[in-house]
């Protein structure tokens, strides 16, 4: 494996942990930092960036209602009734778009559409796609052009 494939998969793998840890979060309402440990201890993490792990599972907690803030107009229903999994990722994905410009918005939308056709409901990754997709276009206009095709 190479220099870029690397950091690549383990950034990918972390994000799939954090798909995980966040939804036990949302179940649990257990403190961020105690989720973190114990899926540490639980799960096999060594080819996981646990830097970036450990950032997501602390920050988007800390960041909750700014990032259901971009996420809520453009849900069909309450934030409460989506899919837990479906929320976890769409909460990664919508503080990557805030937080994280150096990841350009396909990345954060592909990653995305990816988790939750592992985790998600069956047409889960669709509705990811679409309500990221929206997002994407009021946090990262610079990258859309006009007609919010890429630019």
């Amino acid at each position: 494996m190479g220099a870029k494939a690397g950091p690549k998969g383990s950034r990918h793998k972390a994000r799939r942990c954090a798909v995980q840890a966040i939804y036990q979060w949302q179940l649990t309402h257990q403190p961020p930092e105690d989720i973190e440990t114990h899926f540490i201890l639980d799960h096999a993490m060594s080819d996981v960036d646990l830097e970036y792990f450990h950032h997501l599972v602390r920050e988007i907690p800390l960041h909750l209602h700014e990032l259901d803030d971009h996420i809520i107009p453009h849900l069909d229903r309450e934030i409460g009734d989506v899919d837990p999994v479906e929320r976890a990722i769409l909460r990664i994905g919508a503080y990557e778009l805030e937080f994280h410009p150096e990841i350009p918005y396909r990345v954060i939308l592909n990653e995305a559409v990816e988790l939750a056709k592992t985790f998600g409901a069956e047409h889960g990754h669709k509705y990811v796609n679409g309500v990221l997709d929206r997002v994407a276009i009021e946090l990262r206009p610079h990258e859309l052009g006009t007609s919010g095709q890429p630019a």
